[in-house]
């Protein structure tokens, strides 16, 4: 029953989304999906509700007229928790003329969450080229939202919205401070209590193999697909 590196992120993701109450997920997101979706079964047992909606998903999507509606609803304040990835630029086709909104949700939405498998100093860079969503803003600018946790395939981080700097939390089994530090262009603060992250329970496999792979494949059926075939 030990966990792959995707099920060990999908439980990252459920226990980063504690306590929301909406969370939306954008297109071409399955883990970030699949952990919203373990959050929701998780809650439903301590009789809360969560609710989900996953652009693309046609069972679990409950706006009918595609972002214009979850841009509303963010800037409104009724999404608790977003996540932001980013594609392979600089190699990207065709180059898109924006960035799709996430400006919009980076300001309003309380929890957004950076969310990326790949770890390396080609995507955690020291300086961007340029700056699609700003993370912070200048002293008196009324924001709600901004970053509040970055998760890899290597590590969980918080965000310090006082320093502005992001904190490393979380080792994944099988890596190192050391290995983070080689694997991030950018400098990082460690939390005093820095630790391995958890393993998902017995419980928490059977959801994630049972009900939540089930409801994803709405959405996501060849990564469903593929990663059942490699448990």
């Amino acid at each position: 029953m030990s966990a792959s590196d995707r099920e060990r992120l999908i439980a990252t993701v459920a226990d980063v989304l504690d306590g929301v109450g909406h969370v939306a997920v954008g297109a071409s997101s399955p883990i970030p999906a699949a952990g919203a979706m373990l959050r929701r079964a998780l809650d439903e047992r301590r009789g809360r509700a969560v609710r989900i909606s996953i652009l693309g998903s046609t069972r679990h999507n409950f706006f009918t007229n595609g972002s214009a509606e979850l841009f509303d609803c963010a800037a409104q304040g009724r999404i608790d928790a977003f996540f932001l990835g980013a594609g392979d630029y600089p190699r990207s086709s065709p180059r898109w003329p924006g960035s799709f909104g996430s400006g919009l949700l980076y300001c309003v939405v309380p929890r957004v969450i950076l969310f990326r498998e790949e770890h390396s100093p080609r995507v955690f860079v020291d300086k961007v080229d340029f700056v699609s969503a700003a993370g912070t803003s200048a002293p008196g600018v009324h924001r709600t939202g901004g970053p509040y946790a970055l998760v890899t395939r290597l590590a969980r981080f918080r965000f310090d919205c006082e320093r502005r700097r992001f904190v490393l939390s979380e080792i994944h089994p099988e890596h190192g401070l050391d290995d983070i530090r080689d694997r991030t262009g950018f400098e990082f603060d460690c939390a005093e209590d820095l630790r391995a992250t958890p393993e998902p329970d017995k419980e928490t496999l059977a959801l994630i193999r049972g009900r939540v792979f089930d409801e994803l494949a709405d959405a996501y059926p060849q990564f469903v697909e593929t990663t059942r075939g490699s448990e």
